[in-house]
C-alpha cells in the first residue's frame, strides 16, 4: 500500500499554526497525530519540510502531507468469535462476553476482544497510524455487555467527543445484596486509588481522586436481593461496583467490592452493560443498541426470583 498525498493550498488573511490548520483540513486525525506527521517528516511548507507544528502559514502557502498506511501494531489477531450486534464502516458494536479481557496488558497478551476484532477485520483502516481497533471505553473482565470500538481516526475522534461530553447514554443492569437507601437516587462520589491496596480502586474525600456520578433505580426488589438499572454520567474504572458498594448494596458476586456470602450461586459478578444510546459519525438520530442478560446472568435472577 503507497503513502497518500494530501495538498492543501493556505489563502487566508490572518496566519495559523501549521498543526491547526491541518486538523480543520484533515478532521479524521487528532491534533495529536497531526503533530506526529509534523515531526516524523511527512509535512512540507512550500516544498521545505514543515520543523514544527507551530509553524505560521500565510496567504499563498502552499502545504503537502504524506500519510504513510497503518504500520503493523504488534498485536495478535485471532479467530475468536463475536457476538456483533451492529457494525458499519466505521465502528463495530459488540456483546462482550463475561471473562474476556477489552485489551492486551500484562498477563493477557491474547484472547482478548482487541485480538477479536482484528481476527474479525484485518484490514480495517487503523488508528494512530497503526493495524488496530480504537477503544473509546472499557468493561471490566468479568462485566458483560456492549461496548463499542472504532475502525479509523476520524470515527475514533467523534467517539471519544460523544463520550467526553457526556453525551452517551449507558444502561447496566446489577442484581445487589439488600437494597438501596431510596428506590432511586444520583450519588456523587468521587473515585481514586485505594490508598491501602494499589491495584484497588475505592471511593475517596473530595479534591483527592475523579469525579464520579451515577443514578439508578430499582426495577424489582425480592426478600435479600434488589435488581437496579444504573446510568453512570462519568467513565470511572469500577465506578457502578463502588457505587453500589457505597449505597451499602454491593453487586452480587463482585469479588473485590462484594461480600463473601451473598447467598447466590454465581461465578462472576452479576453486572452487565444493556443498553447504549449514542450518536453515530454521518447520523442525524442517535441510534439505540440492547444486548439482553446472558443466559448465566437470567439464571440466576430466576433463581433469586423462585426462592425469595
Amino acid at each position: 500500500m503507497s503513502d497518500r498525498i494530501e495538498s492543501f493550498y493556505f489563502d487566508e488573511r490572518v496566519p495559523d499554526r501549521l498543526d491547526k490548520y491541518l486538523v480543520s483540513c484533515l478532521p479524521e486525525f487528532s491534533r495529536a497525530r497531526i503533530q506526529g506527521l509534523i515531526a516524523d517528516g511527512f509535512v512540507s511548507v512550500n516544498g521545505v519540510v514543515a520543523k514544527k507544528a507551530g509553524q505560521m502559514l500565510e496567504d499563498g502557502h502552499e502545504v503537502e502531507v504524506r500519510i504513510p498506511p497503518p504500520v503493523p501494531s504488534g498485536l495478535v489477531a485471532e479467530d475468536i468469535p463475536l457476538d456483533i450486534i451492529f457494525e458499519n464502516d466505521d465502528l463495530i458494536v459488540v456483546n462482550k462476553p463475561a471473562g474476556m479481557v477489552v485489551h492486551p496488558a500484562a498477563g493477557h497478551y491474547s484472547g482478548t476482544l482487541v485480538n477479536a476484532v482484528l481476527g474479525y477485520d484485518p484490514d480495517m483502516e487503523g488508528i494512530g497510524g497503526e493495524e488496530r481497533p480504537g477503544l473509546v471505553h472499557r468493561l471490566d473482565k468479568e462485566t458483560s455487555g456492549l461496548i463499542i470500538l472504532a475502525k479509523n481516526e476520524r470515527a475514533h475522534n467523534w467517539l471519544q467527543d460523544q463520550f467526553r461530553l457526556r453525551k452517551v447514554e449507558k444502561t447496566y443492569l446489577a442484581l445487589v445484596d439488600g437494597k438501596p437507601p431510596t428506590p432511586k437516587g444520583r450519588v456523587e462520589a468521587p473515585i481514586g486509588r485505594d490508598p491501602s491496596h494499589r491495584k484497588k480502586m475505592a471511593i475517596v474525600q473530595p479534591g483527592k481522586g475523579r469525579e464520579a456520578v451515577s443514578e439508578y433505580k430499582t426495577l424489582e426488589t425480592f426478600k435479600n436481593h434488589s435488581l437496579l438499572e444504573f446510568h453512570p454520567l462519568t467513565g470511572r474504572t469500577h465506578q457502578i461496583r463502588l457505587h453500589c458498594q457505597f449505597l451499602g448494596c454491593p453487586i452480587v458476586g463482585d469479588a473485590v467490592y462484594g461480600r463473601r456470602n451473598s447467598g447466590v450461586e454465581i461465578s462472576r459478578h452479576f453486572l452487565h452493560a444493556y443498553r447504549l444510546k449514542i450518536l453515530l459519525p454521518d447520523e442525524k438520530s442517535p441510534r439505540t443498541f440492547e444486548a439482553e442478560l446472558p443466559d448465566e446472568l437470567k439464571n440466576v435472577l430466576e433463581e433469586v426470583k423462585r426462592y425469595e
